[in-house]
């Protein structure tokens, strides 16, 4: 889908969604597809109300963790939500009462590697990144396409704003002494990328030293990792696969320490206590409020009986 190519193309997250089954009566057929992008939005059809809040919620936690799941829609007096592995079961008793089974893949950009230099050592670094699933980007005052042919991306100057936006970022100074503490300055403003400098602690030491100087604070130069690699390496090509090699090691490090937190988007879905559909809060045309908390309806109908006897609908909710 051109959605899907769009998205893998700029760094942007995204999931697919795919109707795998169907039971009458359900206005979702096998086959349809739906694109939902990190924003939250759908793209496409997978069925009506019942189940465009509920995958569009699914998939910001499939895009968050990088899990594809089944979601399976089913009509049920005992309402609720049952996980297991990977899939999702959710009992409801929306009027529609067709059968939904929905599965989600998450479309993940590759990480993102940044070579600054023109150095041997560079543009191995842009080839290995390459090689190894990375998104690369070589990165040198007054560079082209020709320096870096590689590449999926170049940029001619220090100015990295344009990949600010980067979630998964990794930088690499390999400029090998020429502008090393520019370099390194420049990788400084993308405030979530890794930093790390191709150099010897000597010249790590001198480089950290201007950064001072030139009022860096303490904070910024201690994410600066130096010397990258922290081996000594004899060719160019040495050098680049030792730092590209604790690249590697570090994110996976990181990946498994610290996986992804749920999206701040996710607050903004709800489960109808009546029902057990889920709700876009910010889209909700049907509230309640009730000892002081407020609870969110997919139609009228579901509010006035939560209205009616809270109580009751409050306990099978909890239960």
């Amino acid at each position: 889908m051109t959605l899907l190519a769009e998205n893998a193309a700029s760094g942007r997250p995204c999931a697919l969604a795919t109707v795998v089954r169907t039971e009458s009566p359900t206005s979702a057929h096998p086959g349809d597809k739906a694109v939902i992008t990190a924003d939250g939005e759908l793209h496409g059809w997978i069925g009506g109300s019942c189940s465009d809040a509920l995958v569009r919620r699914e998939a910001l936690v499939a895009m968050s963790d990088g899990l594809p799941r089944l979601v399976r829609i089913r009509p049920d007096a005992d309402t609720g939500e049952t996980r297991t592995g990977g899939e999702l079961t959710v009992a409801t008793t929306c009027p529609s009462g067709g059968t939904l089974d929905i599965f989600i893949d998450p479309h993940l950009p590759k990480p993102l590697l940044v070579v600054i230099g023109e150095s041997p050592a560079a543009r191995t670094l842009v080839e290995l990144g390459r090689i190894v699933g990375f998104r690369t980007c070589g990165v040198h005052p007054g560079a082209s396409a020709a320096d870096f042919p590689r590449a999926d991306r170049v940029l001619n100057s220090l100015d990295l704003s344009s990949l600010a936006g980067e979630r998964d970022c990794w930088v690499v100074v390999a400029t090998m002494g020429h502008y090393d503490d520019d370099g390194v300055q420049a990788a400084l403003a993308l405030d979530d990328a890794d930093v790390a400098l191709v150099a010897s602690v000597r010249r790590s030491a001198a480089v950290m030293e201007t950064l001072r100087q030139r009022g860096v604070s303490d904070e910024q130069r201690a994410r600066v990792r130096a010397p990258a690699g922290a081996r000594r390496a004899g060719a160019q090509e040495e050098i680049a696969l030792h730092a590209l090699a604790e690249v590697v090691a570090l994110r996976n490090e990181r990946m498994t320490a610290n996986p992804v937190a749920a999206p701040a988007a996710l607050a903004g879905f709800a489960v109808d206590p009546v029902c057990a559909m889920t709700v876009d809060t910010k889209d909700a045309a049907h509230t309640a409020t009730h000892n002081g908390a407020t609870y969110f309806f997919c139609c009228s109908g579901c509010r006035e009986q939560f209205v009616a006897e809270p109580a009751r609908f409050l306990r099978a909710t909890a239960g």
